[in-house]
């Protein structure tokens, strides 16, 4: 790494507030925040403190976040069954409709920020950013 080049997490960092300030609620139809949320769904129910964790959000967060999210249709908690101090969080179908406009939106604003990089080099970039956070779970204390 060359002393005069940023190191990869200030480019990842700048990178990620250029999206944030991209992907506006007028651009994906909800807030950023609430697209991750239902992206985390889309392989099907989970714990709400399986999302809360898995989202890096403290509970009260991710309560006021689902709050939002129930009161749209977006997603439906229930209790557990097996254990019902645990609550089950699951995307609805206008979640899931929603979900895919977003989705749509992304793409584009995709295009927009990593435009210099070639679809090969996207894919480069995805597969390298996919196996890193991989190894989270084995990061976290």
């Amino acid at each position: 790494m060359s002393t005069s080049s940023p190191g990869s997490i200030v480019l990842l960092t700048r990178l990620s507030r250029l999206i944030y300030r991209r992907a506006t609620e007028d651009v994906l139809g909800m807030r950023l925040k609430a697209y991750v949320t239902l992206s985390n769904l889309r392989e099907g129910p989970r714990s709400q403190q399986d999302l809360c964790i898995s989202m890096h959000l403290d509970a009260n967060n991710c309560v006021l976040m689902l709050n939002d999210l129930e009161q749209l249709g977006y997603v439906e908690r229930r209790r557990d069954p097996a254990d019902r101090r645990r609550h089950i969080v699951e995307m609805t179908r206008p979640g899931h409709k929603a979900m895919l406009a977003a989705e749509q939106a992304m793409e584009s604003l995709e295009d927009d920020v990593l435009g210099a990089l070639s679809i090969e080099e996207r894919e480069v970039l995805r597969k390298l950013l996919d196996r890193a956070l991989a190894a989270e779970p084995a990061l976290t204390p």
